[in-house]
């Protein structure tokens, strides 16, 4: 059974992007404009791994991931933070909130497929 990945980015593009090579490599996608959409696909749908950018309107990245974090049945789900920013403070704030990775965009497509698999449970 394939794996599904929840994507949170309020660019379309990226979404796009993260669709394409998501799929490519053998993952259904769900998608969500900004942290407030993408807790309430969660909660529509099954995810296994969640891939959210940090820079968003209306819900940002870091607070999707306590919201995530703060539910019993999503709790546990691994977070990859996908984000323009490397700046060290906001990488441990992050990881504070719970998420389990970081990649810089612009992103390897293969690089990011493989940090996905390595989180995967």
């Amino acid at each position: 059974m394939k794996q599904t990945v929840l994507t949170v980015d309020d660019s379309r593009t990226m979404r796009t992007m993260l669709f394409h090579y998501l799929v490519e490599a053998g993952y259904n996608v769900v998608a969500a404009e900004d942290g407030a959409d993408g807790v309430k696909k969660l909660q529509e749908n099954d995810a296994d791994i969640i891939i959210t950018d940090i820079n968003m309107p209306v819900m940002d990245g870091f607070e999707f991931i306590e919201q995530v974090r703060s539910g019993c049945k999503n709790s546990r789900l691994p977070i990859l933070v996908l984000s323009t920013e490397s700046d060290q403070e906001k990488r441990n704030r992050a990881r504070e909130a719970g998420a389990t990775g970081w990649i810089v965009k612009p992103f390897d497509p293969d690089k990011l497929v493989a940090a996905v698999k390595r989180v995967a449970p």
